[in-house]
């Protein structure tokens, strides 16, 4: 996942993610052209690296597909933030591709939000019917320590290694 905070850090953050793994771009504040240029800019990373590449916010050309809540099945892949059960089932009823499920854990994105925890995450996916990804306070021990997920998001986790 990527945001404003991540400033002149994202391009190297985005070169050395695992290949095979993916980039849901979200800069949603940040004004159309620079937006424009900084997702091309991730995109020949992506391209070069092999990683999925989604948009989420204002539609954007030239990704593998998009993120949001309103995301639908068609262009691409579609994934969808999932907060509840209720939350998940419309998103596969919707027919996406994959859901991110937050705020697992406290996070830096949404200061003061309820996490779910561990047991509470473990509830909602329970018969999930699509891939779910962990988001919210990730980490790559943290999501070891969760069952049933094809894989974690984060910004924070990529933005304090690449200050290391």
């Amino acid at each position: 996942m990527t945001d404003e905070r991540l400033g002149d850090a994202l391009l190297p953050i985005v070169a050395k993610l695992p290949r095979g793994s993916g980039v849901v771009f979200r800069h949603y504040v940040t004004p159309e052209g620079e937006r424009r240029r900084m997702l091309a800019q991730v995109r020949r990373i992506a391209r070069a690296r092999r990683l999925v590449l989604l948009v989420a916010g204002p539609h954007l050309p030239g990704a593998d597909g998009v993120h949001g809540r309103k995301a639908l099945p068609g262009k691409g892949l579609a994934t969808r933030p999932v907060h509840s059960i209720r939350e998940r089932i419309a998103a596969e009823r919707a027919g996406v591709d994959a859901i991110f499920v937050s705020p697992v854990f406290a996070t830096a994105s949404h200061p003061g939000a309820r996490a779910l925890g561990r047991v509470r995450f473990q509830q909602l996916i329970r018969d999930a019917r699509v891939p779910v990804l962990a988001l919210g306070g990730m980490t790559a021990a943290r999501a070891r320590s969760l069952k049933g997920i094809a894989g974690w998001a984060a910004i924070d986790a990529w933005a304090s290694e690449a200050r290391a």
